[in-house]
Parts: structure tokens; sequence; C-alpha cells
């Protein structure tokens, strides 16, 4: 899965569809330019985000996402055979999103602001729930487990029946650990040692979200442009443990990175 923040504030990337340096709109060519690049390099799904959800992060109204999102939704679906993802919370835009074109949503508030559940259900999209403690605005403010792998199974496995009970079919869901969203460097490695703890307990597909993050940052002790090498020791051994969709910002080495795992499980 490919990233694409249409955002000025994502952690890693954002700004960069800017049409114009004085202000952001977003730059549909530069977008498409991208979109382009991660699909010849093998990327299955494009995540398409209009709101940061970095630490600290400040919300975005409802028409401020649903402009940067739509349209870009709108023109990848136009020129490329790819699934759309749409990373959101927002119910219009889940519904906007779909009527555009896209396939999934990927929603860090695992569909739990009012209407989200609904929108979804209606969309008849792949819906990914993701763990987070706290907001985007707190969730890095000493954030605190007893028993960090079974808390949150224990959310995922709540927000996988509030789905099902709106009416998403289980074979459109995935779940996922939410790295870095309320965890710190302990959590998140216990939770990527122990992926195949969340496979074994709900038989649905995993998502897996640590590119560039400050949990890898933080290890080799390099800035968010210089993270690549971390990034895929990260993703290989996600997958290794059981990740079936890995969200990276850097395709072309990430696929290579699964050819090679995939050759070597092959012949072991």
């Amino acid at each position: 899965m490919g990233v694409i923040n249409v955002t000025p504030d994502s952690f890693s990337d954002g700004g960069q569809f800017a049409a114009q340096k004085t202000s952001f709109s977003v730059s549909i060519d530069k977008v498409l330019r991208q979109a382009e690049s991660m699909v010849a390099a093998g990327a299955a799904l494009l995540d398409v985000g209009g709101e940061s959800t970095r630490p600290g992060a400040r919300p975005v109204s409802e028409q401020e996402e649903l402009g940067r999102v739509i349209p870009v939704v709108e023109a990848i679906a136009r020129e490329l055979d790819v699934i759309i993802s749409i990373d959101t919370s927002t119910p219009s835009v889940i519904t906007s999103g779909a009527a555009a074109g896209a396939g999934m949503v990927n929603d860090v508030r695992a569909l739990q602001r009012e209407g989200a559940l609904a929108a979804a259900a209606a969309s008849e999209m792949a819906v990914c729930l993701m763990h987070m403690q706290g907001q985007p605005s707190n969730m890095q403010d000493q954030p605190r487990y007893q028993n960090v792998l079974e808390e949150v199974e224990d959310f995922l496995s709540r927000r996988v029946i509030s789905a099902e009970t709106a009416g998403i079919d289980r074979s459109r869901l995935c779940i996922d650990p939410g790295f870095g969203f309320g965890k710190s460097d302990e959590h998140n490695y216990h939770l990527l040692a122990h992926l195949s703890y969340f496979r074994e307990r709900h038989d649905l597909p995993v998502l897996v979200g640590m590119s560039r993050k400050s949990m890898i940052g933080r290890v080799v002790d390099r800035p968010v442009d210089q993270r690549m090498a971390g990034s895929l020791a990260a993703a290989v051994i996600a997958a290794a443990n059981g990740a079936d969709i890995i969200r990276v910002h850097d395709v072309p080495e990430t696929v290579d990175a699964m050819r090679v795992l995939a050759a070597t499980v092959q012949h072991g």
C-alpha cells in the first residue's frame, strides 16, 4: 500500500503535492505522477489521506478534507487500475470517496465518529479498523497499558463486532494494531514481535504502517528522510509475522524486500 498524503502537515511527506508554495491546494498532476510511479513499482493499493494524524496534528474541517481527497480519488480512479483506500474518519468523506471510486476506508479511529459505521456499511467498501489510544492531539502523552497485546486485541475485537452489527460483512474487514498511535517504542516493538497474535485471534487480514515513523527513527537515530533501511527491516519483520498489507512511503524498495522474503519462504 503506497501512501499519498494530500496534506500540508503530515510528518513525512506533507506538502509535497501542493499546487503552490504560498498556500496549500492539491496539484492533481503531481499526485498522478506519484500514483503512477507507485503502481508501476508494484503497489496494489494507494492510501489517500487529507487529514494529518501525526502526534499533535490539528483537525481539518469536513469541507477541507473533502476538497483535498475527492478530486484525487476521482483522478486516480480515472487513470489507474489500482485499489484506492481513503485514510479518513469522516462519514461524508467515506460516502463521497466510495462514489468517486475508492474501494477501501482506512480509519485510524475504527469508525467511532458518529455516522461512520453507517457510512462504511452503506459504501460496500473494504474497511480497516485501527487501534489508537487517545486522539492525535494527545495520543503520545505518556501512553499506558497493563498488557498492550491484550488491550489492543480487546479493542479490535469490540470494533469488529460493532462493524458486523452495523451490517459490514466480516469478509470486508481487516485490522491494524496502530503502530505509533498512542504507544511507546516498547509497546510498538512488542506488537511487532507478536504480530501473529492478532491473526490467530481474528483470522482477519492485518495491515501495518510503520514507514519512516519515530519508532524507527529513535532506534536508528536518523531523521525522517533517512529511515528507509529501518523501515524496510520493520516491513520484512511484519510480513514474516503475518502482516498482509504493508503501508509504506518507499514502494519500489519495499516491493524488492517483499520479493526476497517471498522467495525465501517459498524455499523454506
